[in-house]
């Protein structure tokens, strides 16, 4: 949505900050539980587990609180969406802490202290919604035309090269342009008073979730080095987490296993080789969802991909690929160290040739170990044509500049979803 300018000034709401949440969180979630249950908290203290679970409870608010920040802090995400999720995982950790840790709790007051710091959250975020549209005043020079941009952001072209009064104005300039001098005096002035200025690119990377890779310079490329600390402390979670979830896991790759083989003949498992992190070539194990036949094609570009409702998919494939089950066995490419749980699609060979011949840039997506899951699939889905591509890679750069753990939290919080949805499979 693009306007004329009007003056007027918005009101930011105190409520916005996360001390005053976590205020009201810890005020209706943390201590309205423990007096409608317990009275008066001389009476709580003396009940057996209430101190235990008074402090498991408010450092799972505390969590919940910041990993809901964090994760709606990306492209493409809304609090509501993600509120049940963040206190899922904060409280199932504090509940996991107190089991590990043998300390005795209230069932009842974690309960109810979990189910109040959902219904504030989503109170909250009803009331601060219409609050938290974001405007960005656009110095001429920055071309809106023809860009696909999210219906909550509001864009007011400016006419004059005056500060706009609005308080939580983002002015955004594109500064490859050269401006009238006019122009560039605002932009110094608003930033001396404060403001917040952007570069158009840097708006449409935070808006889009993907960074474009057309004019990469050698600046870039150091902006797009990974968080080396949690690179490694990422693996050490992911051997871990595979290690714990193997055992779980064998029934179930038992049950698939016999399914395939019941399903058509030949084997169970499908081996590939595919390009990993450094550009190293590795042996990438799945479940076989195509007819044994058709099922390889390491040579052959073409044969490599699938296609839309492609007939070489067996029946019990296609279930598998919707729920992405069968991508379950690479735990065993994630013991070797081939692999994470999350990061760009590990391609193969012949695919990985093609793009690199034909995109620029392409082989920089293997700086980092790729995953079972990552932030193109659970934006863009299953690609094969060189435009699609493409723009899959600059969901990789993004992932990239933004390696952390807060992104890896939001990936597979979005792949549970789109398992039972089967977005993007084929």
């Amino acid at each position: 949505m693009t306007r004329e300018p009007q003056v007027r000034i918005a009101r930011v709401s105190a409520l916005n900050a996360l001390p005053a949440q976590f205020l009201i969180g810890f005020c209706i979630a943390i201590l309205l539980p423990a007096y409608i249950r317990y009275g008066d908290f001389q009476t709580a203290l003396g009940t057996t587990g209430f101190a235990n679970s008074f402090i498991a409870a408010t450092v799972a608010l505390i969590l919940g609180m910041t990993m809901l920040s964090r994760v709606t802090a990306f492209p493409g995400t809304r609090t509501f969406g993600y509120i049940l999720p963040s206190f899922i995982g904060s409280f199932g950790l504090a509940i996991a802490a107190l089991l590990a840790l043998r300390l005795e709790y209230s069932r009842i007051y974690l309960t109810s202290t979990f189910l109040s710091s959902i219904a504030v959250f989503f109170v909250l975020s009803i009331y601060l919604l219409p609050r938290t549209r974001r405007r960005f005043y656009v110095v001429p020079g920055f071309d809106l035309q023809g860009l696909t941009l999210p219906s909550e952001v509001e864009w007011i072209r400016m006419r004059t090269p005056a500060v706009p009064d609005d308080p939580s104005a983002f002015i955004t300039a594109d500064f490859r342009q050269d401006h009238d001098p006019k122009w560039d005096r605002m932009l110094a002035e608003a930033a001396v008073q404060g403001r917040t200025v952007l570069h158009s690119k840097q708006v449409l990377e935070s808006l889009t979730g993907r960074v474009s890779i057309e004019h990469l310079s050698e600046n870039n490329f150091g902006s797009l080095m990974p968080n080396r600390a949690w690179r490694h402390a990422k693996r050490v979670i992911d051997f871990l987490s595979a290690l714990i979830l193997l055992p779980f896991l064998c029934p179930l790759f038992l049950a698939i296993a016999a399914w395939i083989r019941i399903d058509s003949p030949g084997p169970a498992f499908f081996r590939q080789l595919r390009v990993g992190a450094g550009g190293r070539a590795f042996r990438i194990v799945k479940f076989r969802t195509m007819r044994e036949e058709k099922a390889r094609g390491e040579a052959d570009a073409t044969a490599a991909m699938t296609l839309v409702a492609d007939d070489r998919i067996t029946r019990a494939g296609r279930w598998l690929r919707r729920t992405r089950l069968d991508e379950l066995p690479q735990i065993f490419n994630i013991l070797a160290g081939q692999m994470s749980w999350i990061g760009p699609r590990p391609e193969a060979i012949s695919l990985s040739r093609w793009y690199d011949a034909e995109i620029p840039f392409y082989l920089y997506r293997h700086i980092v170990r790729p995953g079972i899951t990552g932030w193109a699939q659970v934006n863009q889905g299953h690609v094969t044509d060189l435009d699609a591509i493409h723009r899959k890679l600059q969901y990789d750069f993004y992932y990239i500049r933004n390696f952390s753990v807060w992104i890896d939290v939001l990936i597979a919080i979005k792949t549970i979803k789109i398992a039972i949805t089967g977005f993007g499979a084929k």
